[in-house]
């Protein structure tokens, strides 16, 4: 690689020649509907694969366990050995809403005063359509690389289930070795490198069946189940973790369902709880709160079931360290490229905590200028485009550079 192709002005200036056909591509993956779960996702996958193709990327697709296609995957592997970064972003999209409240339809990818509209513009297929140009910039100097690129685009992102990064991570085929995964989640603010983790529980609270106008009242499942919300909601949770990670952990009780017509009393109540998680309050320690909660419950209650604790996700809380090359990477070279970054630790989970349980370092947000993510009239900032493309490539030269 030249001097001019490994500094941020000579990834500027790539990022600038390409601006043009990063909005043609956001614009026409916008224009494919793609909702998760929803839409089918073979003609957003069709559209990058044949794409890709016409710079001479190969690629493949994933596919789990149930035959459904989840992912889009390509690589482009150095001459030289080294390490393997990926690059990854959702096709798959949040739904419409209210389509009439709308501006503009949300697959109209229409150009508005610099900014580009439509459901999935920036989460995450400016994202998708920036990481596709660096990987055909790449492409052109591979002999000069040790290491491989790899564009990991899920479709299966949405639904929250993760499927394309879990077919690809952890999948058939997996690879050897990943050192790290920068997720290209919009926000041009702070590169998130940490994030809260999560357990997720469904607590299935029991009574005893009976008729609601009988003469002797019988335990009421709902009734216990609100008894368990109050002890829930008066547990203590540590505060902080400390100055390295701010955030605090908390415990929300996020749906009931129990219950059916008038007549009857409920034997069945089912809560789920949402805990963020911490270093202070860590997976184990959260589901030890939560049984300690129920057991104290179930024991006031004498004469009905003890509650069945159902746990459905385990995230872990993850930051990554001061020595982390990821972390510094694009860190160094969003300051390079004119972006006043900071890091940040994120309150919601994203792939990042998955990719944290699996010992893999994540960068988990840091793309274009955005407004209305998932809501109505979501649309990015395309003047913001060349400069994230840039920090990007720029981050991916350094971390395949020779050590």
């Amino acid at each position: 690689m030249t001097a001019d192709q490994t500094s941020i002005v000579g990834t500027l200036a790539a990022a600038r020649d390409d601006h043009d056909t990063v909005v043609r591509l956001t614009r026409e993956l916008v224009r494919i509907p793609s909702r998760g779960g929803v839409d089918p996702y073979g003609p957003v996958l069709d559209h990058m694969a044949v794409w890709l193709g016409e710079y001479g990327l190969q690629t493949r697709r994933l596919v789990e366990e149930g035959g459904a296609t989840v992912a889009l995957v390509c690589e482009v592997t150095g001459a030289h050995a080294g390490p393997r970064y990926v690059l990854d972003a959702c096709l798959d999209t949040a739904p419409y809403g209210d389509e009439a409240a709308w501006s503009h339809p949300p697959t109209s990818g229409e150009l508005v005063d610099g900014w580009l509209h439509g459901r999935g513009a920036s989460d995450s297929k400016s994202g998708a359509a920036i990481f596709a140009h660096i990987l055909t910039r790449l492409q052109a100097i591979r002999e000069e690389l040790y290491g491989s690129a790899v564009l990991l685009l899920d479709v299966d992102e949405h639904t929250g289930r993760f499927g394309g990064a879990k077919a690809y991570f952890e999948g058939p085929g997996a690879p050897d070795r990943v050192d790290g995964v920068m997720i290209g989640y919009p926000g041009s603010d702070h590169v998130v490198i940490g994030g809260r983790g999560v357990l997720r529980a469904r607590l299935h609270v029991y009574g005893v069946a009976g008729h609601s106008g009988g003469s002797k009242p019988t335990p009421n499942a709902i009734a216990k189940a609100a008894a368990l919300i109050g002890a829930l909601g008066d547990a203590e949770l540590p505060e902080t973790a400390g100055d390295d990670f701010p955030l605090p952990a908390r415990l929300t009780v996020t749906a009931i369902t129990g219950g059916e017509g008038y007549s009857t009393v409920p034997d069945l109540c089912t809560l789920n709880v949402d805990v963020r998680l911490t270093p202070a309050l860590d997976d184990q320690a959260s589901e030890n709160l939560l049984r300690g909660c129920v057991a104290a419950v179930d024991a006031a209650w004498p004469g009905t079931q003890p509650t069945h604790v159902e746990i459905t996700t385990r995230w872990p809380a993850y930051r990554l360290g001061d020595g982390s090359a990821l972390k510094a990477a694009l860190l160094e070279a969003a300051d390079a490229a004119g972006l006043p970054t900071t890091a940040k630790i994120a309150g919601p989970s994203n792939i990042g905590n998955y990719l944290a349980g699996l010992g893999i370092e994540a960068t988990a947000g840091f793309g274009v200028d955005y407004v209305g993510l998932h809501g109505t009239d979501e649309r990015i900032r395309i003047a913001s485009i060349p400069t994230i493309q840039a920090a990007y490539h720029h981050a991916l030269l350094t971390l395949l550079a020779p050590r």
